[in-house]
C-alpha cells in the first residue's frame, strides 16, 4: 500500500499534465512574426491565433483568439446577449477589406459559453468560449495560442502586446484596408491601476496594462482580443481586452480579464483536446507590491 498510493498519486499527476498541455506541441508559435491606439500595422501571420468575431451581414463585432481547433476566447460582454446562429469566426485574417483569399478561414459559431459569473455593470468574470461549428486546420496564419496558467505572475512592466482592428482614437474607426494592429504595452500592476479607477472597480479578476502618458491603448472593437507576452519561444495569452475609460488616455490604463484565473473554468467547459496552459513567471519583486497611492482615487460616474 505504501509503494500504490504514491503510483496513484503520480498517474494522476501525468494524467492531468497530459490534459492541459495538450496544445502544447502547437500553441503560441508563430512562424511569421518576427517580432489600437498608438500602434502599428501588423504583418500577415504575425499573430495567427487573432480572430475577428463578425455579425452576420455586419461584420466584425469584437476580437477573440483561437486556443484549440474547435474553441476560441472572447470577452462575455461581446456575446452575452447574442445567439450562435448570428456570429461567425473569421481565422487567418490580416484586413477586414480584402488581401486575405489565401489564408481566411470563416466558421460558424455552434455554442455560446459566457461565465456565469459575469456582470455586466461591474465587467468582472468578462470572459466566454466559442465552441465552432467546425475544427479548423492549423496553418502558419491560424495557430492557437498559449494561455496563462492557474498562478502565473505578470509583474508591474511586463513587456505585453495587443492586437486588434478596433478604433485608432476615440470615435475614430481603423481606415482601409483595416489592417491589424499591434501596440506594445507594459503591464500596470493591480495596486496602481486601482488607484487611478478606483479600489471597488479593479478585481483579482483584471489585469491592467498601458502607458501611463497615454497614446497606447485598445479601444472600441478590440473588446475580447488577447493581450500576449513571450517566454521564451512562446506567446501567452495573459488578457481578453475588457474595458477603459476612453482610450489611450493618460493615467486610465487598458483593464483585461486576467486569464490565468480562468484555468478551472476553462476546463470545465471544454471536454476534450484541451487549450494549452502555461506558467508564466516574472522575475525579480513586483513593484507594484509596495506601490502606495498617493492620490484619492476617481471613481467613475
Amino acid at each position: 500500500m505504501a509503494l500504490w498510493k504514491p503510483l496513484q498519486v503520480l498517474a494522476l499527476l501525468n494524467l492531468l499534465f497530459a490534459e492541459s498541455h495538450a496544445q502544447l506541441a502547437e500553441c503560441g508559435i508563430a512562424p511569421r512574426n518576427p517580432k489600437i491606439v498608438g500602434g502599428q500595422d501588423a504583418s500577415p501571420g504575425s499573430w495567427p491565433w487573432q480572430v475577428s468575431l463578425q455579425r452576420n451581414r455586419f461584420g466584425h463585432l469584437c476580437g477573440g483568439s483561437l486556443i484549440t481547433r474547435n474553441w476560441v476566447l472572447t470577452a462575455a460582454h461581446c456575446v452575452s446577449w447574442s445567439r450562435p446562429s448570428v456570429l461567425q469566426v473569421s481565422l487567418g485574417r490580416n484586413q477586414l477589406q480584402g488581401g486575405n483569399t489565401d489564408t481566411q478561414v470563416n466558421v460558424g459559431v455552434a455554442e455560446i459559453f459566457v461565465h456565469p459569473g459575469y456582470g455586466s455593470s461591474t465587467s468582472n468574470n468578462d470572459i466566454a468560449l466559442l465552441r465552432l461549428s467546425s475544427p479548423v486546420e492549423f496553418t502558419d496564419y491560424i495557430r492557437p495560442v498559449c494561455l496563462a496558467a492557474s498562478g502565473s505572475q505578470f509583474n508591474n512592466g511586463t513587456v505585453s502586446w495587443v492586437t486588434g482592428w478596433g478604433n485608432v482614437g476615440e470615435g475614430v474607426p481603423l481606415p482601409p484596408p483595416q489592417t491589424l494592429q499591434q501596440v506594445k504595452v507594459p503591464v500596470i500592476g493591480n495596486r496602481q491601476c486601482s488607484c487611478f479607477y478606483g479600489n471597488s472597480l479593479i478585481t483579482n479578476n483584471m489585469i491592467c496594462s498601458g502607458v501611463l502618458s497615454g497614446g497606447k491603448d485598445a479601444c472600441q472593437g478590440d473588446s475580447g482580443g488577447p493581450m500576449v507576452s513571450k517566454q521564451r519561444s512562446r506567446w501567452i495569452q495573459s488578457g481578453v481586452v475588457s474595458f477603459g475609460r476612453g482610450c489611450a488616455r493618460p493615467k486610465l490604463p487598458g483593464v483585461y480579464t486576467r486569464v490565468s484565473q480562468y484555468q478551472s473554468w476553462i476546463n470545465s467547459v471544454i471536454p476534450d483536446d484541451k487549450p494549452g496552459f502555461v506558467q508564466f513567471t516574472s522575475s525579480g519583486v513586483d513593484p507594484d507590491s509596495s506601490f502606495i497611492c498617493q492620490r484619492r482615487p476617481f471613481l467613475p460616474k
